[in-house]
């Protein structure tokens, strides 16, 4: 039989419910091949195999006494450490966190544990999610599983390297500016940030609504299943939006009738040759499906870095530490961007804040007039080293790795549905993705433009490179 860890949650879930394995197995199998990979990638801010092969057990006792099963009944999974889980600390990459286990599992994990999935632990985050490299004062560098020594992108840092590396099928992860597609890009997985309300974010964080939860997996399936379990309403999240999701809407991978626009660039962004040549040279997939792919320049992209810039500190402000001796505990990045915004006015956060609004509408009434879809590149470059905000042939900076993620923020920014999905390798041959976005309650949609590229473009994994 294929390895159990490296199959998806689909094939994993199948044979749990057709007893051909058992919860205990899989499970198993996934820690063990952790074991074999976890020193050199440095993935999990609190692993918990004890507590994980007792769910398992358990698990494995309802299948035999032949109660009902849930999707995911046995199939192990993954929660970045931003989000609470019973029994673990939330210590959200900062030293200053409190490292005392809660008693509760946010509203997604306790849909996870409903439907049958077997949580395996906490994966590294950076401090509060700042960044999107995969460095943290509290936990280190974690590492790519495509090159020890670059970078897995952030700041799903864990989430991703794990899903790259083959150990297990399902790995949560949550998305502010990028913090699901881009380490997704930088390991060669699925990272998908659902529409914004879609899945429940609680507590909810004051940081203008920023933040989305979401998969970040192997196959968009996986990512299909994973959605559907921890989408819908929730009394703890007043933002969620009713109706849920159903995996079953992703429907055939096929795009036939869809308009899609490519944007290299967005009118504005840098990007490396390699990368620009491997999103470009992947554009007929998506005509092989159906669509009409063209490139366009949409009017609002070059607008987007004044008003991330200008949005980007506020949202970080409620972490600005006035004690030297607290502030000097953080990573000094995170200090540098909270330095610089540190004297900003209410005039000017509300002035920002009304410009994001109309930014939003003006991106959700393009789409409006004709546009299914825009597929662009998921960053500007590719895995650099770890230890790094840029990479080193670009210009340096104390904190904004923002210059190259130019392609992800909008649709936080616009709470629209994205993907990240790999395309390609660079010239060193590390992963390179390319970002397929659309409007608010288009996941369907977009997870089924990921399924079709998908067949006629594989996923390669990192472990058989």
């Amino acid at each position: 039989m294929t390895d159990l860890a490296t199959l998806p949650a689909t094939a994993q879930a199948e044979l749990v419910r057709t007893r051909r394995a058992s919860p205990v197995e899989v499970t198993r199998a996934v820690l063990a091949r952790i074991e074999a990979w976890e020193p050199r990638l440095n993935a999990f801010a609190a692993l918990d195999a004890e507590g994980a092969m007792a769910a398992a057990r358990k698990a494995e006792a309802a299948v035999m006494a032949g109660a009902p099963l849930g999707p995911l009944h046995g199939v192990p999974a993954t929660i970045k450490d931003i989000t609470a889980v019973a029994g673990l600390p939330t210590r959200r990459g900062s030293r200053l966190s409190d490292p005392t286990p809660v008693g509760h599992d946010a509203p997604l994990v306790a849909r996870l544990k409903a439907a049958g999935a077997i949580i395996l632990g906490k994966t590294t985050s950076t401090e509060y999610g700042w960044t999107a490299v995969s460095s943290s004062p509290l936990t280190g560098h974690t590492h790519n599983p495509w090159k020890h020594g670059v970078t897995a992108g952030g700041s799903s840092s864990g989430a991703a390297a794990l899903a790259g590396a083959g150990c297990g099928a399902l790995h949560l992860g949550t998305d502010g500016a990028g913090s699901i597609r881009l380490p997704a890009h930088f390991c060669g997985v699925v990272g998908h940030k659902p529409t914004f309300g879609l899945v429940p974010y609680a507590p909810v964080t004051n940081n203008q609504s920023l933040s989305h939860a979401g998969p970040i997996t192997r196959s968009v399936a996986d990512a299909a299943l994973m959605l559907e379990v921890m989408a819908g309403l929730h009394p703890a999240d007043h933002t969620t939006l009713p109706g849920g999701f159903r995996a079953a809407e992703v429907g055939a991978p096929d795009l036939r009738g869809l308009r899609i626009a490519y944007s290299p660039d967005l009118g504005h962004a840098r990007v490396d040759p390699d990368v620009a040549a491997a999103v470009r040279a992947a554009l007929p997939a998506f005509e092989a499906a159906g669509a009409r792919v063209e490139e366009v320049t949409p009017p609002w992209g070059p607008k987007g870095p004044a008003l991330e810039r200008g949005l980007w500190g506020i949202a970080m402000l409620p972490f600005l530490e006035t004690d030297p001796e607290r502030r000097a505990q953080q990573d000094p990045g995170l200090a540098a961007c909270l330095a610089e915004y540190e004297g900003m006015t209410l005039r000017e956060a509300i002035t920002a804040q009304g410009q994001r609004i109309a930014y939003a509408a003006e991106i959700g009434q393009w789409f409006a007039q004709g546009w299914d879809l825009l597929v662009t590149p998921a960053a500007s470059v590719a895995a650099f080293e770890v230890g790094r905000q840029r990479p080193a042939h670009w210009p340096d900076h104390a904190w904004d790795w923002l210059v190259w993620a130019e392609f992800s923020y909008p649709f936080d920014l616009s709470h629209g549905a994205a993907v990240s999905v790999p395309c390609g390798r660079d010239g060193q041959g590390l992963p390179i993705g390319l970002q397929i976005a659309g409007p608010r309650c288009a996941d369907a949609l977009v997870l089924r433009a990921a399924a079709a590229f998908l067949a006629e473009q594989p996923l390669i994994p990192s472990f058989a490179a």
